[in-house]
């Protein structure tokens, strides 16, 4: 069983010729609504890649509330540990250009109420992996890690946004993910290098650092491999990384290393890339497999 923790967003999604300099206005065609937020992004990848997945978050009592839930409920997770909260549901404002390049600015809102309380002690235990990401409350999710290591989860975090967690959290996790600039933010926080290795050895945890299009990294007590990007022409990468968490968390929840997790997360990842939109282009199951069908489960070069 998957428990995430996070957060729950609707998304206002702006196509656009080029992305807007400071001070610019670029019109654009159209906008195109659908639900979003790291946490519902990584909680519905996982979801339609086959994990079952309980979700804590929450949404305010405004009109965006239901539309930010709807393929949550469609994907069948357990949303009874969502709260209602007074402030407004989290918006996003997502610009992206015919690249499928992106910028995006996040009004937090009820997310900013998610408690770590929302998870009882019920759903922590050997058998579950706790999923988190940094767009609720930094205390919340570092109770919530130190919580889940008392009670044997495997706990994967997406450091995304990048914020300072105690470094005792960040030693309490089993598989930290992070991107490029996420993981400069830490190496400079930590005082050591940015790749996966010196990472990995700074904190004594699995690291997984995305690369875009070159790929991704991965350091763990055997080593470190390097694993390329999924081939495909993307067309938006918003909710790639969130994709890319989500599975992989699944993939880990189901039994499979972790280098065989981030292989099948990474072909998602770009599945999800060839698609517009955030939660709704999320790959089901059987698509991911059969995009891995041709290059094995391990994907790894070494």
């Amino acid at each position: 069983m998957i428990v995430a923790f996070g957060s729950i967003n609707l998304d206002l999604i702006f196509p656009l010729p080029h992305l807007p300099a400071p001070g610019e206005t670029v019109l654009g065609p159209a906008m195109a609504i659908e639900p979003g937020g790291k946490g519902a992004n990584q909680a519905v990848a996982a979801a339609r890649d086959g994990g079952q997945v309980v979700f804590a978050g929450a949404v305010g009592r405004d009109a965006l509330a239901q539309d930010a839930l709807r393929l949550m409920r469609a994907a069948e997770l357990d949303t009874s540990r969502i709260a209602t909260a007074e402030a407004a549901t989290g918006c996003a404002a997502i610009c992206v250009d015919p690249a499928g390049r992106n910028l995006i600015a996040v009004a937090s809102g009820a997310n900013l109420a998610a408690s770590h309380a929302q998870v009882e002690d019920a759903l922590l235990g050997r058998g579950t992996t706790v999923l988190l990401q940094m767009e609720v409350p930094r205390a919340e999710t570092e109770a919530l890690v130190r919580r889940a290591r008392a009670a044997g989860c495997r706990i994967v975090l997406n450091l995304a946004p990048a914020a300072p967690l105690d470094e005792d959290v960040l030693r309490a996790l089993d598989v930290l993910v992070l991107n490029e600039g996420e993981g400069a933010f830490l190496a400079e926080h930590l005082g050591c290098a940015a790749a996966a290795g010196a990472l990995r050895a700074r904190l004594g945890v699995d690291v997984v650092v995305t690369l875009g299009e070159q790929g991704l990294e991965l350091a763990e007590a055997r080593g470190t491999t390097r694993l390329p990007a999924h081939p495909v022409a993307a067309v938006d990468t918003t909710g790639a990384g969130d994709c890319f968490t989500g599975v992989l968390a699944a993939a880990l929840d189901r039994g499979a290393s972790l280098g065989e997790a981030a292989a099948r997360a990474r072909v998602a990842a770009g599945l999800c890339c060839t698609r517009r939109g955030t939660q709704g282009s999320m790959p089901l199951a059987a698509e991911t497999d059969a995009a891995l069908a041709p290059i094995g489960k391990s994907g790894v070069r070494r």
